[in-house]
């Protein structure tokens, strides 16, 4: 009788299709631009969490939070690339990528929060979710960067003249330099990781940021005044590149999907909260706060929706536009 052997590789293969959950521990990364105690950084390590609990272990995720990967603009080229897995991105930087993503931004679109989330998701989240697909990018969920605000080292800011000649810094998004510009800012872009240096030393006078990025970084080190004005919302879409969702098994997929929506409830839940005590808490720290009459500066903005719903993307615009006063 022929005696049939079979080498290591052979018996490997026949363990791994015969116990396909033994196969071989995958390690993923995670990059963001945000530090610890950020809502970004929170939910990303809960989604990590989630996904190694519900692969008993076998999909490891690494978070990597303040821009130790690069900015989120590195960070964009690298999933479409491959060489990034994840990333809890900013609408700015994808925006330029996908350029449909510029309209959340519109100067005064939102008058809260709930209309916000609301329009992600909604018809409006879905064709932007396909877009980005188009981009090599999977959208996961659209994560809360919350309501943008200015601060600065000069004056206190309570009407549009008050902006006149300030240097704020922005991130390179076209939408933020329109809108500070319209309110007679002179704008200049430094990346998120080097602001604080920024201000402290005086190369701008100050920024515009949500409250959460404010407080997380600690630039009310090296800021006397903060004003409300509440001009532009931005979303983090969660995103994984194409390439590393491809690789994943439909089940792994769907575990991937049921994480992402658990982590998306967390971080807009803590996004929400963040935003009700902090200005309490900024105001402890010495900052001067102040309020604005909001018809002054949305009036003073009008010129950034003209130029915007004018452009190659106006109809998306539009709709938008539409979509949200229809709420």
């Amino acid at each position: 009788m022929k005696r049939r052997t079979f080498s290591a590789a052979s018996f490997a293969l026949a363990a791994t299709l015969a116990f396909p959950a033994l196969a071989q521990n995958v390690k993923l990364t995670l990059g963001h631009g945000a530090a610890p105690g950020n809502p970004r950084h929170e939910a990303a390590v809960k989604f990590a969490e989630i996904v190694k609990a519900k692969t008993n272990g076998r999909i490891e995720i690494q978070v990597a939070h303040s821009a130790q990967l690069g900015d989120d603009a590195a960070m964009v080229t690298a999933l479409r690339s491959g060489t990034l897995d994840l990333s809890a991105n900013s609408q700015g930087a994808l925006s330029t990528v996908v350029p449909e993503y510029a309209a959340l931004g519109l100067p005064f679109l939102f008058s809260d929060i709930q209309k916000a989330w609301a329009t992600l998701d909604g018809p409006i989240g879905e064709e932007l979710a396909k877009r980005t697909a188009a981009k090599s990018m999977v959208v996961l969920g659209y994560w809360d960067n919350g309501i943008r605000h200015v601060s600065n080292n000069k004056r206190p800011v309570k009407a549009p003249a008050d902006m006149k000649g300030l240097k704020i810094r922005t991130p390179p998004d076209g939408m933020t330099v329109d809108i500070m510009q319209a309110l007679g800012a002179d704008t200049q872009q430094i990346k998120f990781a080097e602001l604080y240096v920024a201000l402290q030393q005086g190369v701008v006078d100050g920024q515009e940021n949500p409250l959460t990025n404010i407080a997380s970084a600690k630039l009310y080190e090296v800021q006397k005044y903060l004003t409300l004005t509440g001009h532009k919302y931005e979303c983090n879409p969660f995103l994984m590149g194409k390439r590393s969702w491809d690789k994943l098994s439909a089940a792994d997929q769907q575990v991937f999907k049921d994480a992402a929506a658990e982590a998306t409830k967390l971080q807009r839940k803590l996004s929400k909260e963040a935003d009700e005590k902090l200005v309490a808490e900024l105001k402890g720290k010495g900052v001067q706060i102040e309020t604005v009459d909001r018809k002054a500066f949305v009036d003073a903005t009008r010129t950034v929706y003209d130029k915007w719903t004018a452009g190659p993307n106006g109809e998306f615009f539009k709709r938008v536009i539409q979509q949200v006063q229809a709420q």
